[in-house]
């Protein structure tokens, strides 16, 4: 039998859990940080149906046992291992609405490229995806990409440098897909994707990028 299709087996109940600690003792943090940091990794690489419940243990130093008395299945780890994702949060406003669109496209290239981001949001792209890891991917990632765009386009509204009546549901489209074209030619987002992206889109809701006007 395949090795994913035996991960999908729960191994028959053990006190064993890689650490030494019998039933009913407090679960090792030490051992959960490394099984969710080593599925992430797989989870990049290998996508949800090819991950190993095996491998990510034995990676880990653990047991399958230890494994599953702590998530009961391939789904329920990808999910805490989805659940770590962090990517530092926005970028603190600087007044300068343009200005901030362009930094905070900056620190989410950074993110993409160090952190293999665009692998993880493929994930939610596979037809066959379970739809709770499809909408942990939305909620950790795209959505608070969105939500951060958004703000920043917001705010060049209120301070006027943009047109009220632009699209800017597709502006934060094309913002948050540039990257993905880049994916889909096996290309890195290069180094100066955050001003000329940000020029682009800023220049079709009618602004003027670098200028700054208050109402």
């Amino acid at each position: 039998m395949p090795r994913a299709e035996q991960d999908l087996e729960r191994p028959p109940s053990t006190n064993g859990d890689g650490a030494g600690h019998p039933t009913g003792r407090p679960r090792n943090a030490e051992i959960d940080r490394l099984v969710l940091q080593v599925a992430l990794r797989h989870l990049r690489s290998d996508g949800l149906a090819g991950l190993s419940v095996a491998a990510i243990a034995e990676e880990a130093g653990t047991t399958r046992a230890a494994v599953y008395r702590r998530w009961s299945g391939r789904v329920e780890l990808a999910l805490a291992a989805l659940a770590t994702v962090d990517d530092g949060g926005p970028v603190p406003a600087s007044g300068d609405p343009f200005a901030d669109l362009v930094a905070e496209l900056a620190r989410l290239r950074r993110f993409v490229v160090e952190h293999d981001a665009t692998a993880l949001v493929a994930i939610a792209l596979v037809g066959d995806t379970d739809a709770r890891v499809r909408e942990q991917i939305r909620h950790r990632l795209v959505d608070p990409w969105r939500e951060r765009l958004r703000a920043c386009l917001r705010a060049g509204i209120d301070s006027g440098a943009l047109r009220a009546a632009a699209d800017h549901t597709t502006a934060e489209d094309l913002l948050t897909g540039s990257w993905l074209a880049h994916a889909v030619r096996g290309e890195v987002l290069p180094e100066d994707w955050a001003p000329r992206a940000a020029a682009m889109v800023w220049a079709g809701c009618g602004g003027v990028p670098g200028e700054t006007r208050q109402r």
